[in-house]
């Protein structure tokens, strides 16, 4: 029997009609906060990656609404994407570049981390190192000045490092490299573009669309 799975990474941007199916038909499904390509983008969702420090970890943990949304209720493991020592340690540089982000750094892991004890499911943090990498990796493909690489970008080479065999296909959906402007997305669809001609990754439908991407 073959041991080859086949991983479903799905951002927030634009999904194609007809995608849904073949996103549910996958072993693994991972989906980034809010999991807004449920509904066209399928339903299926077995790790929801989150954004776990500032305004995206506070809005998702305050009133309740992410909690109880469909994806997370049907996810076995929350992963989240940014580790606490690290930002902590990115903190007072941030103050004299962008002060405008004074909440960037606040940390709610353990917020996540209580929510993962209390409904039984699985709890990991994405090791700095993949970050690290990550920010060497895009030295090589121009970045402009950036803060910090996507979650999508993390969660991507953490797969490809830590969860994905060789054996394993690894598919993207749901990627428009287009976002908050403090993420390097040029050059994070350039190093994609080669991770795909390496023969590491896919996407499921080529970017010839207009999206908001993880």
């Amino acid at each position: 029997m073959s041991s080859r799975r086949l991983i479903m990474i799905v951002g927030n941007g634009s999904v194609p009609d007809g995608a849904g199916a073949a996103i549910d038909a996958a072993d693994i499904v991972v989906r980034f906060n809010d999991c807004r390509t449920v509904g066209s983008g399928g339903q299926k969702t077995d790790i929801v990656a989150v954004c776990n420090t500032g305004r995206p970890g506070l809005a998702m943990l305050g009133g309740g609404r992410w909690k109880s949304s469909a994806a997370v209720r049907q996810a076995r493991e929350i992963w989240c994407v940014r580790s606490g020592a690290k930002f902590a340690a990115m903190r007072p540089g941030l103050g004299e570049t962008h002060p405008d982000l004074d909440d960037f750094c606040d940390d709610y892991t353990v917020g996540f981390e209580s929510f993962c004890r209390s409904t039984s499911r699985r709890f990991r943090i994405v090791p700095a190192d993949v970050h690290e990498q990550v920010d060497r990796d895009l030295a090589g493909f121009s970045p402009d000045a950036y803060v910090v690489p996507s979650s999508g970008m993390i969660v991507i080479a953490d797969i490809l490092a830590h969860l994905a065999t060789p054996d394993d296909e690894v598919v993207l959906a749901g990627f428009g490299h287009s976002g908050w402007q403090w993420h390097p997305f040029a050059a994070e669809r350039r190093y994609v573009d080669a991770l795909a001609a390496g023969g590491r990754l896919r996407r499921l439908h080529p970017l010839s669309f207009s999206s908001q991407g993880a």
